[in-house]
């Protein structure tokens, strides 16, 4: 587990945890590497292109085809030898498409789906391991009502609620882990939609209440 030194009464509860955000370099992924860093944590921002990851506030950045297994267990082996185990992961990587087109199925499913099946597979035990283990994602009141004309989007989206659910299942007699879900209509700046710094806000909260009280908790902002 991470070495957390030089806290004080003011600090967050993630000054000095290590936090993987994958999707860093999406708006909403700008937001929560930015105000992570500044409550103290060691940020690992990931992204599929260096040059955008040039300008996300973190310690650390890789380049990493999230979609590829064997490209995770890399990236993840990278992260244990030159930053150490890792408390949370923040995963930011998303998309829309409406319809019900086989195209855009396995275009949303690699992103919201295959890549937080292998993310989180490849860091469970170092989160479950953790004093202070977070995983996070963002999924989408279409759930709660979907429709033919958003079927591909709601489902996958319920699909990946169900993946962070069963691994918080895992983690209510252990006590020091969490898995959640934030819901949102959207994010952004229009009416109706969450602001990314409200997410990012919220990201950095996590590791201010007990894991017994965040652990399967889907939180709508």
């Amino acid at each position: 587990m991470s070495n957390v030194t030089g806290t004080d009464a003011g600090a967050r509860g993630v000054f000095g945890r290590t936090v993987i955000v994958a999707g860093a370099t999406g708006e909403a992924g700008h937001a929560v590497c930015a105000a992570l860093a500044e409550a103290g944590a060691n940020v690992v921002a990931v992204g599929s292109k260096m040059d955008k990851l040039a300008g996300v506030r973190a310690g650390h950045r890789f380049v990493c085809d999230l979609a590829d297994g064997d490209a995770v267990e890399e990236f993840v082996r990278a992260v244990h030898h030159e930053v150490g185990s890792v408390d949370g992961l923040i995963h930011l990587v998303g998309g829309w498409r409406s319809g019900h087109a086989d195209r855009d199925w396995v275009w949303l499913e690699e992103r919201i789906m295959t890549t937080l099946r292998h993310t989180s597979t490849e860091l469970r035990n170092d989160l479950g391991a953790s004093e202070a283990g977070r995983l996070a994602i963002v999924s989408s009141t279409a759930v709660d009502k979907p429709t033919w004309g958003n079927v591909n989007y709601a489902t996958l989206k319920g699909a990946a609620e169900t993946w962070v659910a069963s691994i918080a299942s895992a983690w209510v007699k252990p006590g020091n882990s969490a898995a959640v879900t934030f819901v949102v209509k959207a994010l952004g700046d229009e009416e109706g939609f969450t602001p990314v710094e409200v997410l990012a806000e919220r990201v950095v909260s996590l590791w201010d209440a007990p894991a017994f009280v965040l652990n399967g908790q889907r939180i709508r902002l």
